[in-house]
């Protein structure tokens, strides 16, 4: 059985001659029914996603005053910053100026210090622009606004609640939003699109425990609902491009430029120059290695290597440098109960001959620190359940980089690192493979330095040319709607 449809063709500037094609009868039926299910489905996934979303903006609206008790609360703990804290319900300190304005937002230190190249590039391409950067994190705030160029404004991110996000985008009304990273706020992504407001995801990723928890079905249609409010995404990876395909973002929107954390910019003023000047001296004839980003529970396997390489090196410092700096201070007053010297940096203690764990309980001096170090050991990595942390500031300072098998999404980060040179990272399953890999570089210096120069040839090699991709890609597929 067939279906003859009539086509009407036109052959002149007023005739029309009719042509009849010959369709099966049964394609026509069976797409006309697949057209109807997909039809169905896509507004089946809306109905949910908005009835999803109903739900979260009802909760975050009804929590909004024990949100507030929370806040204060942090302050009292000293987690948000004393005078500031009314910028996370919204409240700018700060006069908006006239003009443009676009918005990038980091939740924290490492996600903002990679968004400072890209600023500072907006700065140089578009210096008519105002850009407001916001961070979630005061230790972020502490050492970010040393970093930022003079010119941008810098405040707390408002947390998601109806009310905060509102009074932010009402106050500052800015052009485009620019979210770095994993910063997906339901309310921030629908009241900005709805205000017709721009936005773009860059250095986009997702973690393994986010992924699984927005491919929820009650999840999948919100993610993807707030994902299509996005006029540009572009990941850190290849696999991190797959997961937001899979989470429903469009594909027209997704782009590749290459991972910013890659991109360490050099930023020392003349007071740090000194200090770490100072220390280097101190370190003068000794074996040194470090212990970077370490979490609680992780000094228990870098002390007890440090015991063991003690015993063949007595003149070892071993440099700890917890990921927060009350565990640093917690690990230096449980070694001076056992008797050990140890040199405190929040203090000022100096590292003598006696001294044979230095601790850095200090904000925003780790990149300066690898350059005195020969060997970096990056922690988050070590225990089940943590994600690792960036390698690049310490590969860009030419550090022998080794890390634990726990590594999360810098698992891309490493891969590309080691399929350029296999020697650029080391990766250790726990405390015996990494006091054995250890032993061996202090052992052999052919070793150590064929591992540091690899790590810098690699981290020179990913890094170039990825500030300008992104740009340009901001510029041609952001700005270019946002400001017109």
């Amino acid at each position: 059985m067939s279906l003859r449809l009539s086509l009407l063709c036109r052959t002149g500037p007023w005739a029309f001659q009719s042509r009849s094609i010959v369709v099966p009868f049964r394609f026509v039926c069976v797409k006309t029914r697949q057209q109807n299910q997909t039809s169905e489905d896509t507004e089946m996934a809306a109905t949910k996603a908005s009835l999803v979303y109903t739900i979260y903006r009802a909760l975050s609206y009804g929590l909004s005053p024990l949100l507030y008790l929370h806040l204060r609360w942090r302050k009292i703990l000293g987690l948000e910053h004393q005078l500031r804290w009314p910028e996370r319900l919204g409240r700018a300190s700060l006069p908006r100026p006239p003009g443009q304005l676009l918005w990038f937002h980091a939740v924290s230190l490492g996600e903002g210090v990679a968004a400072i190249p890209v600023i500072k590039e907006c700065i140089r391409k578009k210096p008519e622009l105002n850009i407001l950067m916001t961070t979630t994190t005061a230790s972020a705030f502490e050492v970010i606004k040393n970093r930022l160029p003079c010119e941008v404004i810098y405040q707390f991110a408002p947390i998601d609640t109806p009310n905060a996000v509102d009074a932010f985008l009402g106050y500052w009304k800015p052009n485009a939003i620019v979210l770095v990273e994993s910063e997906l706020w339901p309310n921030l992504i629908m009241d900005a699109s709805r205000k017709g407001i721009t936005l773009a995801l860059i250095n986009a990723r997702m973690s393994t425990k986010s992924f699984k928890r927005w491919s929820r079905p009650w999840l999948l249609p919100l993610i993807s609902l707030m994902l299509s409010k996005f006029s540009m995404i572009i990941p850190l990876s290849t696999m991190q491009a797959v997961n937001f395909q899979l989470l429903l973002a469009p594909p027209s929107i997704i782009n590749s430029s290459g991972d910013l954390k890659f991109v360490v910019e050099e930023f020392v003023s003349e007071e740090e120059m000194r200090s770490i000047e100072d220390l280097k001296v101190q370190l003068a004839c000794r074996k040194v290695w470090m212990a970077s980003s370490i979490h609680k529970g992780e000094e228990e396997v870098i002390l007890a290597v440090h015991e063991v390489l003690i015993q063949e090196h007595p003149n070892l410092v071993t440099i700890i440098v917890p990921r927060y700096t009350h565990h640093g201070q917690q690990i230096a007053h449980k070694l001076q109960k056992e008797g050990q010297s140890v040199a405190l940096r929040s203090q000022g203690h100096k590292i003598t001959p006696g001294t044979n764990i230095y601790v850095v309980d200090t904000l925003g001096e780790l990149r300066h620190l690898y350059r005195i170090t020969p060997i970096a050991v990056i922690g988050g990595s070590f225990l089940p359940g943590f994600t690792g942390h960036n390698i690049s500031e310490a590969a860009a300072a030419g550090c022998a980089v080794l890390t634990g098998q726990h590594v999360g999404h810098f698992s891309s980060m490493i891969s590309e690192m080691q399929q350029l040179n296999p020697l650029s990272v080391l990766q250790v399953s726990g405390q015996v493979e990494l006091q054995e890999a250890l032993e061996i570089v202090f052992r052999d210096n052919k070793v150590l330095e064929a591992r540091r120069e690899a790590a810098k040839q690699a981290y020179h090699c990913l890094s170039r040319g990825t500030v300008t991709r992104v740009w340009n890609l901001l510029d041609s597929q952001l700005l270019k709607h946002a400001l017109s």
